[in-house]
């Protein structure tokens, strides 16, 4: 019997909404690594994690670029020209590298050429996108965007000119393709989604995300829906506290029971374009602490099998996050997928719940209601 409603979940799974494959590749942090060449990279490119974040300013900055690992495919243009995208919850603007570029990091990346696409639109606004890194700079097109069968006419949508510096060169992705809401979006830009709810592309005005763990394939983003088959647990809905970012209010976090951080309150962002867990450098210092670890995240992987979990208070229910979820392995050595950064808000400090935390649960984005669903895996 169970395996019959396992199967009859798949079957009506599989006719609901759209569905993005994402695949899990070696993060850059992992590759470099392997080459000798991340200590040398990492003093050359200091990082500003918190600058994603910040009032007033139009920036995007790829969260934790280091140790992004899952991306999907998409295509612009007629005919089609493929792109590798990060799908964005922390970021409202489509972008990618164009032929105009000459950067290095453009020449070794997927190209959008609009002499090669019957109906591409060109303007003659620019688009300006600050990273903690360095920036992106180019024009905005229209052009047909398919998204997994998804055909979205005359999508507003960067062309990259310049791309400087080489942090991007190293990247396994092309650009990115943010989820976020248009208030955040830089230069006006109407949003992916925000076109596909407009034009009724989706049954339902939301998308839902799974990310595997470890190697396991079958991470996917769902637009339209909710997959029954992640669902078994029941959903938990959490009201948005901002119409910007996916962001939520945390009551608190607790190790072994007892409060760990957060204490007051604080504010939370859902983000898949985020690998760790963000939390601002106090709390980030007493974590380490608790847990073990040294100021940097690293632990003996012999310690960091008997770590407790890590709880995440929200809207009056407990997020647990285990051990085997905050801890990277790699190369023998054992971290803290945590990082520190001081990012408040105007209702108190900041916390980034990035892919550490999204790969406990299945996560329902509901633009029409303005809340997120957690259901546990």
């Amino acid at each position: 019997m169970k395996l019959l409603l396992l199967l009859s979940l798949v079957v009506l799974a599989q006719g609901l909404g759209t569905r993005v494959p994402l695949r899990k590749m070696k993060s850059l942090r992992e590759r470099l690594r392997e080459q000798g060449l991340l200590e040398t990279f990492l003093e050359q490119h200091p990082y500003n994690l918190a600058a994603k974040y910040l009032p007033g300013i139009a920036v995007e900055p790829l969260q934790n670029y280091m140790d992004d690992e899952y991306f999907g495919t998409i295509s612009i243009g007629t005919p089609a020209q493929e792109f590798t995208v990060v799908f964005d919850t922390g970021s409202s603007n489509l972008w990618v590298p164009s032929v105009f570029c000459s950067s290095p990091a453009c020449r070794n990346h997927n190209r959008f050429n609009p002499a090669d696409s019957s109906t591409f639109l060109g303007t003659n606004d620019t688009l300006f996108i600050s990273y903690g890194t360095g920036s992106m700079s180019g024009v905005l097109g229209y052009d047909t965007v398919n998204v997994a069968g998804i055909n979205v006419r005359n999508q507003i949508f960067g062309l990259a000119e310049t791309e400087p510096g080489d942090f991007f060169y190293y990247t396994p992705f092309d650009g990115i393709l943010g989820l976020a809401f248009p208030s955040i979006a830089s230069s006006g830009a109407t949003p992916v989604f925000d076109n596909m709810m407009m034009e009724r592309l989706v049954d339902r005005d939301l998308f839902s995300v799974y990310l595997s763990r470890d190697g396991q394939a079958g991470s996917f983003v769902l637009f339209g829906a909710i997959d029954p088959f992640y669902t078994a647990k029941g959903i938990s809905w959490i009201p948005l506290s901002a119409e910007t970012y996916w962001q939520i209010t945390m009551d608190s976090v607790s190790i072994g029971g007892a409060p760990a951080a957060c204490s007051l309150g604080c504010q939370a962002i859902v983000d898949t374009g985020t690998s760790l867990l963000a939390m601002p450098v106090r709390a980030f210092r007493i974590l380490m602490r608790e847990l073990g670890a040294s100021s940097n995240g690293e632990i003996s992987c012999q310690a960091a099998r008997k770590l407790p979990d890590l709880v995440f208070h929200i809207h009056g229910q407990a997020f647990p996050v285990p051990a085997r979820a905050y801890v990277i392995r790699s190369g023998g050595l054992c971290s803290l997928g945590f990082q520190g950064m001081d990012a408040p808000t105007e209702e108190g400090e900041l916390w980034i719940l990035g892919d550490v935390f999204i790969r406990e649960y299945y996560v329902v984005f509901d633009r029409a209601n303005n809340k997120v669903g957690l259901s546990r895996l």
